[in-house]
């Protein structure tokens, strides 16, 4: 298996999480769900099993699109916790040589619509 690298370096704005996510994304790619179209559920892209995220988790009610989790938890139904929110684009960046592009694309055309409110 081919290592990941990523060149660490200063984040010039504290408030933006992305780097911290995206190096997250990078230990824990194999770990990662996306929305059913129904939005009540969560599949394991490679495993296609369908998982909740944890009642306890402050994503909960936020319903991401795609989530990397550190737990996988069974009881009455299957739960992933410890859930961070990532952006789908890096899955490709940083795990190349697990996911296929179409595995991700493919995907995005049967994402639910996104609902703004105000």
């Amino acid at each position: 298996m081919e290592r990941v690298e990523i060149i660490p370096e200063s984040n010039p704005n504290p408030n933006d999480t992305d780097p911290i996510r995206k190096a997250i994304t990078a230990g824990f790619f194999y770990n990662c769900a996306r929305l059913q179209k129904s939005s009540e559920s969560y599949t394991t892209i490679k495993c296609e099993q369908t998982v909740h995220i944890h009642p306890s988790s402050s994503l909960h009610k936020e319903n991401p699109k795609y989530a990397v989790y550190y737990e996988l938890m069974l009881t009455s139904r299957e739960f992933i916790r410890q859930v961070v929110e990532i952006d789908d684009k890096w899955l490709l960046e940083v795990a190349l040589h697990y996911y296929k592009k179409n595995e991700i694309e493919d995907a995005k055309r049967k994402m639910p619509k996104t609902i703004k409110t105000k």
